[in-house]
Order: C-alpha cells, then sequence, then structure tokens
C-alpha cells in the first residue's frame, strides 16, 4: 500500500476556544499518540488532510506524519469527529503503527452482480451491512472487499462467512452476522372494514325503498 506524509504543525494550546479559530483558518486539530512515542497535538491544514484521505485506501490509508521540528511518525487516522450538520472533520487521532504489526480495520464491502432472485422472480436486495471489520497488517489491508451475490436467490443471505479469503487478513466481525439478503415483495390487500361493508349494502337498500315510495 502506497504510504502518504502529512506536514504538521505542533499545538500550543488546546481546549475548544482554540480549536474553533483554528477551524475558521482552515485548519484541524488532532492528535498523535503510540506505542514508544509521546503524546502530541497537532494542527493540521484542511487541504493536505483531505488530500491524503481522499485515496482508494480512505481512513486506512498509511500517513507519514511530519511534526514540525520533530521525527516522521508512521499512522493510520482513527477516532475521526465530523460536524453533525456539514460532516466537516472537526478533530481526528493518528495511531502509530508497525508495518509488522496486525491492526483492526474497517473495510468496505463492494457487491457486484444481479441476485437470481431479483432478474427471475422479482426480489430486492436488504443491504444489512457496507463494511466489516478485519485484522492485517497495515500494507495489507484491502482497500475494499469485492463481493459476487449474482447467485443469490429468494430468502438466501449472505453471511460473513460466506466472505471471500484474502491471505493475511482475518475477519473480526461474527461470523453468522448477516450481510445481504434477497426478498420478495410482500403484496398487502387493503381490507375493508365489515361495517363500512354492511352500510353500503344499507345504503342501497334504503335506495331501493325510497324508489319505491316514489312510485306509489
Amino acid at each position: 500500500m502506497q504510504q502518504e506524509t502529512l506536514r504538521v504543525l505542533k499545538r500550543t494550546v488546546s481546549g475548544s476556544r482554540p480549536a474553533r479559530r483554528m477551524r475558521r483558518v482552515g485548519q484541524i486539530p488532532a492528535v498523535v499518540y503510540g506505542v514508544g512515542i509521546d503524546t502530541q497535538e497537532i494542527a493540521i491544514e484542511r487541504r493536505s488532510l483531505l488530500g491524503v484521505l481522499n485515496t482508494e485506501a480512505g481512513l486506512n490509508a498509511l500517513i507519514n506524519v511530519q511534526v514540525e521540528g520533530g521525527d516522521e511518525v508512521l499512522t493510520v487516522a482513527r477516532e475521526v469527529q465530523r460536524d453533525p450538520v456539514r460532516g466537516d472533520i472537526t478533530h481526528l487521532d493518528f495511531i502509530k503503527v508497525s508495518l509488522d504489526v496486525a491492526i483492526d480495520a474497517e473495510v468496505g464491502l463492494e457487491y457486484t452482480g444481479t441476485p437470481q432472485g431479483v432478474k427471475e422472480e422479482g426480489g430486492f436486495i436488504e443491504t444489512v451491512e457496507n463494511a466489516v471489520m478485519i485484522s492485517a497488517l497495515p500494507a495489507a489491508i484491502p482497500t475494499s472487499i469485492t463481493v459476487d451475490i449474482s447467485e443469490l436467490g429468494i430468502g438466501d443471505t449472505l453471511k460473513v462467512e460466506d466472505l471471500p479469503v484474502i491471505e493475511g487478513v482475518t475477519y473480526l466481525t461474527e461470523s453468522d452476522r448477516p450481510l445481504v439478503t434477497v426478498l420478495l415483495p410482500s403484496i398487502v390487500e387493503e381490507e375493508v372494514p365489515e361495517d363500512l361493508l354492511e352500510g353500503e349494502e344499507g345504503e342501497e337498500i334504503g335506495e331501493g325503498e325510497d324508489g319505491d315510495e316514489a312510485g306509489d
């Protein structure tokens, strides 16, 4: 996996007010920590951060964080906080990693093919999960996991245990966890209340009686 480089500044102040001021000028507060290093509070230029995160690897990208006046630290981004309205990143952690030590990661699932139950029986796909948790060496984390669901029929469910075997990757999500199910649309008949039906019949009889009286 390709490694990205991110140059950052040390933060000399912390707290919510300084953090808000940083965001107003296009910087994002963050923290770098891990085994063998001191925790460092840093500030990142927003565009630079988006540049290293908007790669094919996404949040699993290997990022060399180069702190101003300090050493370079190989990390992955975790604990990303976002603005609840705009979705902008407001804070995140960078955790030091080693290329020879496995880490946990969330990897997206890419479903391909049209299930037989959809093509031949008019069913529809219900997606339960779009990602799974795995464990792997940092450089062996897949950018996504492709799964062919074309063989699924009505009532069939794809589970974690059905995912492809990938060398060096261990699935952490429960093996019986459902991911995708093919269902048949249920047809709901609208029932007319009995009292309404009786009322309609009564109205028809009443109209007939009125007609007879008019004729008399």
